[in-house]
């Protein structure tokens, strides 16, 4: 029994005793009758049988010269006097109430109601940090089988079947990028192949509609249909799809002088693009600036202004070797020149075979991602025996450009999706598929396999394992 409990249990058997006695001396009282009038000297006898020695000491009305001797609730230093029968000489036992009445419970505390936990404010979403996704193919190349492959049953042209087993990729990139190789000069300058190039306009529709933002004209064969191919493409270009970001070729110095940018999320992205020649071909004598072209004053010159534009600085060279797996020193020598004056990201064509991806650093200190060639995106080469199976094998760049903690935009990631462009006669014939998803039965029914017996899946997945290592998606 804890001490709160004791301490009531004491207070109500002391309270308990002094009403017994109390009880006890007003039934006395009433059973000895009282004594005659102004006789307040003696007290009043005990009228108890065998209770002679002991008188109550309880007076009368009117006599003060004895307090009562009934002690109260509390008051323990004097002890009740036993008025029972036959008891005369032991004062009154105390009453245990122990034996009839059970203690007093403890109270129960009243149920504490909970504090309610503190409402804290929902924690906020962090924001996103932005960032751009873009995605580049290599070339473009139109061979005489690829445009009868194109030719519809309906009349006129249509290549969308090269693009549609890649068009959900690059629609999904924030912006793609995609080397025409050949120029664009529309049929009325005659659709023609190799050596000579040039494709009607419905490949520019299939190249739109599938989601690419900006064609890369600065190729070797930028001018094989002269000064009018220039013209003709331009203008196809602006009336049709003024949204499409055109590079690499211009109708007026003014056109040259302007450094593209993509702009993002606050995010700033400009693009140049430059070819090593025109295969011989001249400039035209009043449009100099109809090409743009890889010479190092002009290169610097324009790295530096796009610097000054934007926050990420792209080069799209056309440069190297055709049908070599390794980058030459050439490339190598301009790899650093671009990433000495700013280029962060280089992505190369016109080897028509893949080639390495790697870190450049310049002797200054700036780097640059540099994809040395992605090879061919579409082609069906004339060529035999061995090597040409390695011109059906391609690269789509991958690359995701972001803010650090400091707010410069840098490469979050990136890599490369190997793929294999399949060709097979008749309309829609001609298609390019992720190298994951070619089968040995496709594979067997490509049409370059009597090119070069060497061509399989296992050649092509070897090829890019070999060429692209650890970056391939």
């Amino acid at each position: 029994m804890s001490f709160e409990n004791k301490k009531i249990t004491n207070l109500y058997k002391r309270g308990m005793r002094a009403l017994l006695a109390l009880l006890l001396s007003m039934a006395v009282f009433s059973s000895c009758g009282r004594p005659a009038s102004g006789d307040a000297s003696q007290p009043m006898q005990s009228s108890v049988p065998g209770d002679t020695s002991l008188s109550m000491q309880s007076p009368l009305p009117g006599d003060a010269s004895q307090p009562t001797q009934s002690p109260l609730p509390g008051d323990v230093s004097q002890p009740t006097q036993s008025s029972v029968p036959g008891d005369a000489s032991q004062p009154m036992q105390s009453w245990d109430p122990e034996e009839t009445v059970q203690p007093m419970q403890s109270q129960k505390p009243e149920a504490s109601v909970p504090t309610p936990e503190p409402t804290l404010a929902p924690t906020p979403e962090p924001t996103p940090v932005p960032e751009v996704k873009l995605v580049m193919v290599g070339d473009i190349l139109l061979h005489t089988p690829l445009a009868e492959s194109g030719k519809s049953p309906e009349g006129g042209y249509d290549f969308s079947a090269v693009f549609a087993n890649l068009r959900e990729e690059i629609e999904a990139a924030d912006v793609a990028l995609v080397n025409q190789e050949v120029i664009i000069g529309g049929a009325e300058l005659g659709v023609s192949g190799y050596p000579s190039f040039n494709a009607p306009y419905e490949l520019g529709d299939a190249l739109a509609e599938t989601g690419f933002d900006v064609v890369l004209h600065a190729t070797n064969h930028a001018l094989d249909k002269r000064k009018q191919g220039i013209l003709n493409c331009l203008s196809f270009w602006r009336e049709n799809y003024p949204d499409m970001a055109v590079l690499g070729i211009h109708d007026s110095q003014e056109s040259q002088q302007d450094i593209y940018v993509y702009e993002q999320q606050g995010i700033r992205i400009a693009v140049l693009n430059y070819t090593y020649g025109t295969n011989g071909v001249p400039l035209p004598e009043d449009m100099p600036y109809a090409v743009d072209m890889l010479q190092k004053d002009r290169v610097a010159a324009d790295l530096k202004r796009a610097q000054e534009l934007a926050d990420f600085v792209i080069v799209c060279p056309h440069w190297g070797k055709e049908y070599v797996l390794e980058q030459t020193k050439d490339q190598e020598n301009w790899a650093k020149l671009f990433a000495e004056n700013g280029a962060d990201l280089v992505l190369g064509t016109h080897p028509h075979v893949i080639e390495p991806i790697e870190q450049v650093a310049s002797a200054n200190g700036n780097q640059a991602l540099v994809y040395y060639s992605l090879g061919n995106f579409v082609n069906w080469t004339s060529g035999t025996g061995a090597g040409v199976a390695n011109r059906m094998v391609g690269g789509m760049a991958q690359v995701t450009v972001s803010l650090n903690e400091s707010g410069d935009a840098v490469i979050k990631e990136y890599g490369v999706l190997p793929v294999v462009c399949h060709v097979e006669k008749g309309f829609g014939g001609v298609t390019v598929y992720p190298l994951s998803e070619y089968t040995e039965e496709l594979a067997a029914r490509n049409e370059i396999v009597k090119q070069d017996g060497s061509f399989s899946l296992q050649y092509c997945r070897e090829l890019a394992e070999q060429v692209f290592g650890d970056a391939i998606k």
